[in-house]
């Protein structure tokens, strides 16, 4: 459930990141019909979380890495790792950061390129170093 969660929340993501005028909620109900109404929720907490802590989210991200700006990031690559990051730090029930790391790779081997399985991990493996400083 988790899984179609965090791939719905990264579809959801990318789509408004492009089209800044889509209402999330209107985006969602497109989804309703296809997913259980636990994805949508979890979905939905994911979307909102991020979108409420974006400037946080992304400090952090900038911050684990040096060399790459956050808007020159590839979106799908930079969206997943808002969600991690997300998951990981912010959420009101923060998850163990092995679970998110894991699952933030695999769905980056889905929908990203053949490097962003490596990228997203060392990204997310420094923000995790950073946090425990």
């Amino acid at each position: 459930m988790r899984r179609q969660s965090r791939e719905l929340s990264l579809q959801i993501l990318f789509q408004t990141e492009f089209a800044p005028q889509m209402n999330i909620k209107d985006l969602s109900a497109v989804f309703e019909k296809t997913f259980e109404p636990s994805v949508m929720d979890y979905t939905m907490t994911v979307v909102q979380g991020v979108k409420a802590h974006i400037e946080k989210i992304d400090s952090k991200i900038s911050t684990a890495s040096a060399h790459w700006k956050i808007d020159r990031m590839a979106s799908v690559d930079r969206n997943i790792l808002r969600i991690a990051v997300y998951e990981m730090l912010m959420a009101k029930e923060t998850l163990e950061p092995k679970i998110v790391i894991n699952e933030a790779i695999e769905i980056a081997k889905i929908f990203g390129t053949q490097e962003s399985s490596a990228f997203v991990n060392g990204i997310l493996d420094q923000i995790l170093r950073n946090e425990r400083v």
